[in-house]
């Protein structure tokens, strides 16, 4: 039952976060300027129309995304703990995923406070492709090829400090008072999977453009 009301929390403030942020950026605004300069007026009402419609679809992805995303990281930590011979229960591996999941709230925290007080003159493209403290900001407005993106906002601080709270939250659970059990575990299983999804993302990229 922690389980399940830690994800509840989870959701509600990313919900929360993407109603702010839809209303205080005006995110409807900027994706209606950017498909005028597409189509005509009349296109452009009717598949805007069609999204407010459907715009209800996005809360309920928000919610499935995180329980994918949380469980599919703890099956993840699962593997690399039988594989380093480490017992810990299931339930146990998704709560310490549930937990680390807070730190990525403040990356739409920091969005917000970057495009409502710092740049304020911005556009739908700069809004879906920002990514605070990531090699991809740090990079500014170099024109990459499209397939380059992710894997530069994967590179970023809030990433590097997932890994150390898994690691010491895994430490924790298992009683590990000193050493670097944590770590390893998370090293050898979140570490390579999460390399297979970034090459994943970037051929899937480089076969859409």
């Amino acid at each position: 039952m922690k389980n399940y009301i830690t994800f509840i929390i989870i959701c509600a403030l990313s919900l929360c976060l993407s109603e702010v942020s839809r209303y205080l950026l005006d995110l409807n605004g900027l994706l209606y300027k950017s498909l005028m300069g597409q189509l005509n007026k009349e296109q452009v009402d009717s598949i805007f129309e069609g999204v407010l419609k459907w715009q209800f679809l996005g809360y309920l992805l928000i919610p499935i995304t995180i329980f994918l995303k949380t469980h599919a990281i703890a099956l993840v930590l699962g593997v690399g703990s039988f594989f380093l011979d480490v017992k810990i229960a299931y339930r146990k591996l998704w709560n310490i995923v549930l937990k680390a999941e807070f730190i990525f709230l403040f990356v739409g925290v920091m969005k917000l406070v970057w495009f409502g007080f710092i740049r304020t003159d911005f556009g739908l493209e700069e809004v879906e492709t920002f990514y605070p403290l990531s090699m991809l900001s740090m990079i500014g407005d170099i024109a990459l090829e499209p397939w380059y993106v992710y894997p530069l906002q994967v590179i970023n601080a809030f990433e590097i400090v997932y890994w150390i709270v898994l690691a010491l939250l895994l430490d924790k659970a298992l009683n590990m008072k000193k050493g670097n059990l944590g770590i390893k575990i998370v090293a050898t299983s979140y570490g390579p999977a999460l390399l297979i999804w970034v090459v994943a993302v970037m051929f899937f990229t480089l076969n859409m453009s």
